[in-house]
């Protein structure tokens, strides 16, 4: 046996964490240490007598959507300080708080529904509620404030494709927009094993090329492509997408299209997701 091992394995080992998937979160919050050594990926080999320390709140947002979006700042060259910001699908405002965290001078929490955000960030004052509100159906007046500079989007039961088209209507040239990517919405129901999970990596690899597809036909380029700290609250296992409208001096698609493989086999190594067994439509 190793003397080493995945630090988010080890916490499970050692009862820090009832799961994997819980200690991913607090690896990505910034919680785990080692000889005062910050931990930031779940991937890190550490010796398996190696002090850990957990430090801090269970995680620092209102809902555990902050922790997937904060993973695109740490990965891609954004930045939302001093900015208008529309957040699609805002829910409880796990987006929501994690863009305040980085400064953004406003953010629109749109959403279908009503009454879900997060009554702090409700009463923030660079918090613009815009509930009972479809995206897909989104125009400039119903923003009753400031012209938004950039989005970020987490949408169920509906594609993010239906969703592009507005935002390409309602941002200026060069607007950074992060997406959440959901297989199970994305895939067409034949696509999608028990319990609403998708598991095959093929499923996983047709879903980005036609969501890259989509939104380059919709006035965006993809600047970056990355997968979900932890997984949804199904278990599906999600992507993240950077997009720029209109940028003239990104990657062409090829190059990302290339990446979409290599992204998905990291997805499925790292957030060890089962891949599918004989007879799961998957």
């Amino acid at each position: 046996m190793s003397d080493r091992e995945r630090v988010d394995v080890l916490l499970v080992q050692r009862g820090l964490f009832p799961s994997r998937e819980k200690a991913r979160a607090a690896i990505m919050a910034g919680r785990v240490f080692s000889r005062g050594r910050r931990i930031d990926k779940a991937g890190t080999p550490v010796g398996r007598d190696e002090p850990l320390e957990v430090r801090g709140e269970d995680h620092p947002f209102v809902g555990r959507g902050g922790l997937k979006l904060e993973k695109a700042f740490q990965k891609f060259p954004i930045s939302v300080e001093g900015r208008v910001v529309l957040d699609i699908g805002a829910s409880t405002g796990g987006f929501t708080d994690c863009l305040l965290r980085h400064g953004a001078r406003a953010v629109y929490a749109v959403d279908v529904g009503y009454g879900q955000l997060d009554w702090r960030l409700r009463n923030d004052d660079r918090v613009i509620p815009v509930e009972r509100t479809n995206a897909r159906y989104l125009k400039r007046a119903d923003l009753p404030g400031p012209d938004p500079d950039q989005a970020v989007m987490d949408v169920s039961f509906i594609s993010v494709r239906l969703i592009l088209p507005v935002l390409s209507k309602l941002l200026p040239d060069g607007a950074d927009v992060i997406t959440l990517v959901k297989p199970q919405f994305e895939a067409g129901r034949e696509s999608v094993g028990r319990g609403g999970i998708v598991r095959d990596p093929a499923v996983h690899r047709r879903v980005l090329r036609e969501v890259m597809e989509a939104a380059g036909n919709d006035g965006f380029e993809v600047k970056g492509l990355t997968f979900s700290p932890i997984t949804g609250g199904d278990g599906n296992i999600e992507f993240l997408l950077y997009l720029r409208r209109k940028s003239e001096d990104g990657l062409p698609d090829g190059r990302w299209r290339e990446e979409i493989p290599v992204v998905v086999e990291e997805a499925h190594r790292v957030l060890g997701q089962i891949r599918p067994k004989e007879g799961d439509r998957s």
